[in-house]
């Protein structure tokens, strides 16, 4: 399970940067929590000197790794060339199949290229919990990148799946945490891919009643959530 200190300091920044220190990593490593602050002024402060506590966690392997994509940006020629191979696949994959009409939306942001299949139909490329979406947007991952130093990261969705996922997600998380704080037992969820598993970390992550961490190795990597 992820390792947590407790660091202490005259000032938030002090306390962050002893902690830091102690668990010999940068900021962007761990999650901040600030769970102490004696900043009020009295007339006996003088014999009550300010100290700020703070909890710093390690993040999961899954949270470091989406963060530093948020911040990895690829040229223009590179966005294009994969907007191009993937509209071309998309193109003739989807000819190939019966009953089967649709758009396509690109937003090009940063290392991303998210796209959005429009369509009637389309919601049939979805599969059981997004399995045919997730294997679909992992081929379009490797067809952007070929021949392409760069990396561009393709987001599939259909539908707004990602979007009704995340809610069901978050509702899950918000239930299972409420059965956990009423049995007192730890609950291990089904597998997840690493972005769902981020969701549910994300949703209790300010809780002060129950924890998460990840046991397991992909792609069999589980949430477990249990009482703080």
């Amino acid at each position: 399970m992820p390792k947590s200190i407790i660091a202490e300091g005259k000032t938030t920044t002090e306390a962050i940067s002893k902690g830091l220190k102690e668990l010999n990593v940068s900021k962007d490593k761990v999650n901040i929590k600030v769970i102490e602050d004696h900043n009020k002024k009295s007339f006996f402060s003088i014999l009550d000197p300010r100290v700020v506590k703070v909890e710093l966690t390690l993040k999961e392997e899954e949270e470091v790794f989406v963060e530093k994509k948020k911040n990895i940006e690829v040229s223009d020629a590179s966005i294009e060339k994969a907007e191009k191979k993937v509209k071309m696949f998309l193109d003739e994959f989807t000819r190939e199949l019966e009953n089967v009409e649709y758009t396509t939306e690109v937003d090009k942001q940063n290392a991303f290229l998210r796209i959005e299949l429009l369509g009637e139909n389309s919601k049939s490329l979805i599969g059981y919990r997004g399995e045919v979406l997730n294997s679909l947007q992992t081929i379009l991952n490797t067809i952007a990148n070929s021949e392409i130093k760069e990396r561009v990261r393709i987001i599939l969705n259909i539908g707004n799946y990602r979007e009704k996922r995340e809610k069901s997600l978050e509702e899950l998380a918000d239930k299972i945490a409420k059965t956990v704080l009423r049995t007192g037992k730890s609950i291990t969820l089904e597998p997840m891919m690493a972005y769902e598993r981020k969701i549910i970390h994300n949703r209790l992550q300010s809780s002060n009643k129950v924890k998460t961490h990840s046991v397991g190795e992909e792609p069999y990597r589980r949430v477990v959530i249990e009482k703080k």
